[in-house]
């Protein structure tokens, strides 16, 4: 795994650990609706246990305090998302207050912190509170960069109610139409999934989780077995070369770089005059499909293309 996290962040809301209590009460665990769930409490006792699942299918640890009168908001936007998606990940809640040493582990200052746990490798994603749209962008972003590492193991629901605050929303169901082409991106095979949601768009071309689905499948099909330091070490050599920057752009974009891939983008845009820039604007908007359309990654950029265009 790439130690580039998925929109790792800033530290906006975020609590010092340091002005909490060493000896606070650790909170109950939070009641929820009916239901299977995956999320889990995880404890200096279980962490081991815990990261070692990595191997398998994703971790995502958040690390809260329940001083924090913030962190309710996050736990409930990483609980929800964590179980619409129905083991894609599994979630580990770990209370600092009480499970000292995991926090100390992975060099955590203030809560919430989130990281994500592949193969036994950490990689952070972000720190403080987020909107609900980012967190869930920045989870998508955890499921693709493990479909593109070979890892679609799903992790076992854990049982019990999802632990989220009584007031959360129930889970959405997953249409059935859109199973066969999810069902083959995890196995890996992106052609299939392709063909699945062209079938889909045949029927209603307006389908925004069909365009998404297909652009990430897409995404993933064209940079299936590349070399990455050959196609970035190309894209260094010559930054005039479209099918070059298209190829780093995708790997960017895989490995949660978003703003780079498309600050490589809209600024080769820039270079471009005529039919040469539409290849590029394409794959732009194709990108954009594979991020919620709130992203604020994906405002900033749609405004820089436009300039880029109009240029």
């Amino acid at each position: 795994m790439t130690s580039a996290a998925p929109h790792a962040g800033d530290e906006r809301g975020a609590v010092d650990l340091s002005a909490l209590a060493a000896t606070a009460a650790g909170s109950p665990a939070q009641p929820g609706q009916s239901g299977q769930s995956w999320v889990v409490e995880v404890t200096d006792e279980t962490f081991d246990q815990v990261a070692q699942q990595s191997l398998q299918y994703p971790v995502v640890l958040e690390l809260y305090s329940p001083r924090d009168q913030q962190g309710p908001q996050v736990s409930r936007a990483l609980a929800d998302h964590t179980n619409a998606n129905q083991g894609r990940w599994l979630l580990g809640r770990v209370n600092v207050d009480t499970s000292p040493r995991i926090a100390q582990a992975v060099q955590a200052t203030a809560v919430p912190y989130v990281l994500v746990l592949l193969a036994g490798q950490a990689a952070p994603l972000f720190q403080g509170t987020r909107p609900a749209a980012e967190i869930t962008a920045a989870l998508d972003q955890v499921a693709q960069v493990a479909l593109a590492n070979g890892m679609s193991g799903r992790a076992p629901a854990q049982g019990g109610a999802p632990a989220t605050t009584p007031d959360s929303p129930a889970e959405p169901v997953v249409d059935p139409k859109y199973a066969p082409a999810y069902d083959a991106m995890e196995q890996g095979d992106y052609a299939a999934a392709l063909a699945e949601f062209d079938k889909l768009l045949t029927q209603t071309p307006n389908d925004t989780e069909a365009q998404s689905g297909r652009a990430q499948a897409a995404l993933l099909a064209r940079s299936l077995d590349v070399d990455t330091e050959k196609v970035m070490a190309a894209a260094e050599a010559d930054p005039t070369d479209v099918e070059a920057q298209l190829a780093a752009a995708d790997l960017e974009a895989i490995f949660g770089r978003y703003p780079e891939a498309f600050d490589r983008l809209i600024g080769l845009i820039g270079t471009l005059r005529g039919e040469d820039r539409e290849p590029v604007r394409v794959r732009v908007l194709e990108l954009f499909q594979t991020l919620p359309a709130g992203d604020p990654v994906v405002t900033r950029a749609r405004r820089a293309l436009s300039t880029a265009l109009f240029t």
